[in-house]
């Protein structure tokens, strides 16, 4: 088994791994400004599921095959970048419908400014908001990522201990990286529904919208510059 020492070094680079903003931060944002925190907690969860698939399959020797076939890199890259855009075009379309919104009657305003900012516990909800739904989109962000391969495919061995059966070694990793990941995107969420208290007419204006669309873009962009190292 991994020693303490060991198990304590890995936290620490999972807390700095899991706070650096990224794909999957800019998501659990994203879905607390509209949905709420709690809605923002499925998206969480896919992600972190996600990392557990990923870790799995870097147990299986998924990046040897990613590092030695240029076609699987690129079609892995390319999804991932092409959905991050597709996200973006989502948030800056939404941004749109929050500033008409704004503009509209005095009644109208609050009906729908009420309507984007519902709890689970309060009125109805729009078809992005459903658990299953959010809960897909934190997977598929955290499994069309490249990087994510590549970084547990290169940490996880440097804290195995040869000698010592692996698989429980590789389930104590992924379960410090998975709750370290999940406190990381449950505070930047948490973070984000108070700035939106805050920033109400801001946020309804569709600036924060718009700024995420942006951010998205911008690492779906960023994704296809990778190259294999």
């Amino acid at each position: 088994m991994i020693s303490l020492p060991g198990l304590g070094l890995f936290a620490g680079f999972a807390v700095v791994a899991s706070f650096t903003p990224g794909p999957a931060v800019m998501l659990a944002v994203n879905n607390a400004m509209h949905f709420g925190w709690r809605r923002a907690l499925w998206s969480s969860l896919g992600n972190i599921s996600g990392l557990l698939t990923l870790s799995v399959l870097s147990a299986l020797g998924i990046n040897a095959v990613l590092r030695g076939s240029a076609t699987a890199f690129t079609l892995l890259k390319t999804a991932g970048a092409l959905y991050l855009i597709w996200l973006g075009i989502q948030q800056w379309r939404r941004a749109g419908a929050m500033r008409r919104a704004a503009q509209a009657p005095q009644t109208q305003a609050l009906e729908s400014a009420e309507r984007a900012s519902a709890t689970p516990e309060a009125g109805p909800r729009p078809e992005q908001a459903r658990p299953r739904a959010l809960y897909r989109r934190g997977l598929t962000v955290a499994l069309t990522n490249p990087k994510a391969v590549a970084f547990i495919a290169a940490l996880f061995p440097q804290f195995l201990r040869s000698g010592h059966v692996a698989l429980p070694q590789y389930a104590a990793l992924t379960g410090i990286f998975m709750t370290m990941s999940l406190l990381a995107l449950s505070s930047y969420a948490a973070l984000a529904v108070l700035a939106r208290r805050r920033l109400r007419r801001w946020f309804e204006a569709g600036w924060p919208q718009r700024a995420s669309a942006g951010v998205f873009c911008a690492f779906g962009i960023a994704m296809l510059r990778l190259h294999r190292s």
